[in-house]
């Protein structure tokens, strides 16, 4: 999961994309980089930690230019480690590219391969991001065979990416002296939306992961790019449109509208707000049905994606709803802060309980989904310490069981809470006295009810359905055992993640 930008505007654009960035900050923490163009000419700063202390004054002055893209990274591919896969990346040939990629190509390590041995191009870093440059860059230098660039061409080598690259991708790149490219992997697995502003000296456009970012900034949301297009507004504003994949399959990412995004974006026509407070109807309808003799005092919303779904819970139950959590704004969140103990550390530095809401009470704790479950056990356990009497948790969606290969950091199922446990011994795990999960099916209908044209949706993670049909048992394995690898210490001087080719291992293969 990242957040990614791109801005055709009239007038500069580096602060308005640099409040684009904090806007979508949820989307990243470890990396931050924008990168804005001049006439021919590319400026570009980015390195690692939030948006507000990668950029200095100094560094915005130098991002000169009325058109650029931005990106906040959160790594799922590559090293977390490693300032230098920090995006957007930069090739010089042909015309010259900057690429921002939000998602995870799952044919990476082949691509590579190919792009070295055939493409003839090298890649420095282990990111997934870099590879999907090159064989953008490739197909492009390929479309337009030596003559000027047009938008055919353009739309000929997007469709070539969709051809050879596997997994989910929504893109933003910067073509040197011509424009603003962006597209969506043919099943949509990724968000990305198109906004548009009216300005006095002409029409201005913007596309990002959330609409949100449209919002904030002023632009009003056009639409969504559809699954395998692309969008191409050059640097006069002028906007273009195609279709560029073979086959289409709309399937956004269900962990988008149960914890990602931001409740006030709306992704493919559906307000995730309003999905998850269906959520939270559907839950409490299961609870009436499963769940009939549990007394319980309170509702209580583990801050913070999990509040739409607790409040409409408490209501279709009857109950009072209390904030019983104190939220520390300045603790990043424990989703995506890197190996368990920091994690785990973490949690009563991030939260806090009101011990009024608790004392002597039965309360239902609701959170927006159980991951790993380390969080969900001090959550508990502080719960307990505070007075509660008892300590129920309702999840607004199913258990977390198998990995995620396009995006988002639950890759290894020994990680998982939910891999190889029934829903009775994940509540013994985490100490409480009752829990409810939510039924796929009616997270589906959650949010289906605001968008009944989505017939599919990518929900990997709780049922092991993978929608591109190309990942095995092999690959899941590979995934997990190089996550299970320790990573190497920040600073550390072998940290080296083989992004060029062994040469050697190259032609071996072959033999």
């Amino acid at each position: 999961m990242c957040g990614i930008l791109g801005v055709v505007a009239t007038s500069p654009v580096n602060q308005l994309l640099y409040d684009g960035l904090q806007v979508l900050q949820h989307r990243g923490q470890d990396a931050a980089g924008i990168a804005t163009a001049e006439g021919g000419r590319f400026h570009m700063h980015k390195g690692s930690g939030l948006v507000r202390d990668v950029f200095r004054t100094r560094n915005m002055r130098n991002l000169e230019g009325n058109w650029g893209i931005g990106h906040v990274r959160y790594p799922t591919a590559g090293s977390a480690y490693n300032a230098a896969e920090a995006q957007p990346f930069y090739v010089n040939s042909p015309f010259g590219l900057l690429l921002a990629h939000n998602g995870n190509l799952t044919n990476s390590d082949a691509l590579k391969r190919e792009i070295f041995l055939s493409d003839l191009r090298h890649i420095n870093t282990s990111s997934d991001s870099e590879v999907l440059l090159n064989v953008l860059a490739h197909e492009l230098q390929a479309a337009c065979n030596g003559l000027k660039l047009d938008e055919e061409a353009v739309f000929r080598a997007v469709a070539g990416v969709h051809r050879r690259c596997r997994g989910a991708y929504g893109v933003v790149v910067m073509i040197a002296g011509y424009g603003l490219l962006a597209f969506r992997d043919p099943y949509g697995i990724r968000p990305l939306v198109i906004g548009r502003n009216e300005a006095e000296a002409g029409t201005e456009w913007l596309v990002a992961s959330e609409s949100v970012a449209l919002d904030v900034l002023g632009f009003k949301l056009l639409r969504d790019v559809a699954p395998g297009e692309a969008v191409l507004i050059d640097t006069d504003g002028n906007f273009h449109s195609r279709q560029c994949a073979e086959q289409t399959v709309q399937a956004p990412c269900m962990f988008e509208f149960v914890y990602l995004a931001r409740p006030d974006s709306i992704i493919d026509g559906v307000s995730v707000y309003e999905s998850r407070m269906k959520m939270g109807e559907y839950l409490a309808d299961k609870m009436k049905r499963t769940m009939p003799h549990v007394e319980i005092d309170v509702v209580i919303p583990i801050p913070d994606s999990s509040r739409p779904s607790a409040l409409q819970m408490a209501e279709r139950l009857g109950l009072p709803f209390r904030e019983g959590f104190v939220k520390n704004r300045y603790i990043g969140r424990t989703f995506i802060m890197p190996g368990q103990a920091t994690r785990k550390k973490s949690v009563r530095q991030k939260l806090n309980t009101i011990h009024q809401e608790f004392r002597g009470k039965s309360v239902l704790l609701v959170d927006d989904s159980i991951v790993r479950g380390t969080t969900s056990k001090e959550i508990v356990n502080m719960a307990r310490e505070a007075g509660a009497r008892k300590v129920y948790l309702a999840s607004a969606a199913p258990p977390v069981r198998h990995a995620n290969v396009y995006g988002i950091d639950m890759p290894t199922r020994g990680e998982l809470i939910a891999s190889d446990r029934s829903e009775e011994e994940i509540c013994r795990e985490i100490g409480a006295d009752g829990l409810i999960y939510q039924d796929l099916d009616d997270l589906k209908a959650s949010v289906r009810a605001l968008n009944p044209s989505l017939s599919f949706f990518e929900t990997s993670c709780f049922d092991g359905c993978y929608v591109t049909g190309d990942i095995t048992a092999e690959y899941l394995n590979g995934v997990e055992n190089q996550r299970g690898e320790d990573k190497p210490a920040k600073g550390d001087l072998h940290d080296d993640e083989g992004g060029q080719l062994d040469l050697n291992l190259a032609s071996g293969s072959d033999n």
